[in-house]
């Protein structure tokens, strides 16, 4: 195990479930995660979309991606966390609830999806996060499943209080501690893969690094309700 800190971030380099094991119950507030697919997304050749631009770069295949988490890291997950935001969630066997997320990533392209899903706990309306995927190539990807820093920022704003404490188990880029170091927010980030820690660690002190401006360009999501309140 290798632990780093960064202003507000705790960076672990473990297993997410060996990290987890020794938390307490309801240690953090709020739990951010993007587990593993099982659809093979781990890596891949550089991909082309289908009117021939280039939509993924090249990535060394690892072989994380190949089967969902366990029955016991969602039991863990939600025995540290108050709430939770779980990326795949259509994917795996969580509880019915309504409060789901939307990334619409304005992509209209046949050869991939148009979107991610998120599960919540929070009851709520379904919301959508509209944000064109390119622009994770204002800087060059570090993991070939990398979300975009709006996207956890958007996140935070919606879904977090002042004060909260963040988790995040499978950290791959970095881009969740990079939007709560932004915005303020204490955050654990666990990543057992020493190569995309390594990278990130690189990227988050980089960010770091830099003078806090008093306004970011971050760019404004479209923002829709896909779902209705209940009368």
């Amino acid at each position: 195990m290798r632990v780093e800190h960064i202003g507000n971030a705790t960076l672990v380099l473990a297993d997410c479930m060996d990290v987890m094991r020794d938390m307490p119950d309801k240690a953090f507030d709020l739990a951010i995660v993007d587990p593993p697919y099982g659809i093979g997304m781990d890596g891949q050749s550089e991909s082309k979309s289908s009117n021939g631009r280039q939509y993924r770069p090249a990535y060394e295949k690892k072989g994380w991606d190949t089967a969902i988490p366990d029955e016991k890291y969602f039991s863990e997950l939600f025995r540290v966390s108050k709430n939770q935001i779980i990326w795949g969630g259509n994917l795996f066997p969580l509880p019915t609830n309504r409060g789901w997320v939307f990334w619409y990533k304005m992509q209209n392209d046949l050869c991939m999806g148009d979107g991610e899903l998120a599960w919540t706990s929070f009851d709520t309306v379904i919301r959508q996060f509209s944000l064109h995927r390119t622009h994770l190539w204002q800087e060059k990807p570090i993991h070939p499943t990398q979300k975009p820093v709006a996207l956890y920022k958007w996140l935070l704003s919606h879904y977090a209080k002042p004060g909260d404490k963040i988790l995040d188990t499978h950290g791959g880029s970095g881009s969740s501690v990079i939007a709560c170091l932004d915005m303020g927010y204490e955050i654990m980030w666990i990543e057992k893969d020493p190569d995309y820690f390594q990278a990130a660690l690189k990227r988050i002190k980089d960010f770091a690094a830099q003078p806090k401006l008093p306004m970011d360009d971050t760019p404004e999501p479209v923002e829709q309700w896909l779902g209705f309140e209940e009368e």
